[in-house]
């Protein structure tokens, strides 16, 4: 139970931090700038974190649960990145749509990437 608690109070404050992130970006393009960057930070964040330096930071399982699947798991969307791919294409906006898939996997995967070599040397500094 007190899993479930930490888990759902670190996916409201990731839910929040994803909607600040959301403004910021507002009304600044047809490009969706928000989902883009929200994804690729939890990306790396998620990839950092993953190499072993939040076992660093704390052994505790359940606040490792908190911050993975709560924080980052409401901060980042898959759905909102499926959903606005598609709402571009049926706006005819089909190269939009192809470089917003090509940045999201590409540039989540590099940043991933990233995110893992940063963690392992933290990890062995």
């Amino acid at each position: 139970m007190k899993q479930a608690l930490y888990i759902g109070i670190a996916g409201a404050i990731g839910a929040i931090c994803r909607v600040g992130i959301g403004r910021l970006f507002k009304d600044v393009s047809d490009f969706p700038m928000s989902t883009l960057t929200v994804n690729l930070i939890g990306t790396f964040i998620l990839c950092l974190l993953s190499a072993g330096a939040l076992q660093r930071i704390t052994a505790d399982k359940q606040i490792q649960m908190a911050v993975t699947t709560g924080f980052l798991g409401s901060f980042t969307t898959f759905s909102a990145f499926s959903m606005e791919t598609v709402s571009l294409m049926q706006d005819g906006q089909l190269m939009l749509a192809v470089l917003y898939m090509a940045v999201s996997v590409i540039g989540g995967l590099a940043i991933g990437l990233f995110g893992f070599m940063i963690g392992r040397r933290m990890v062995k500094a």
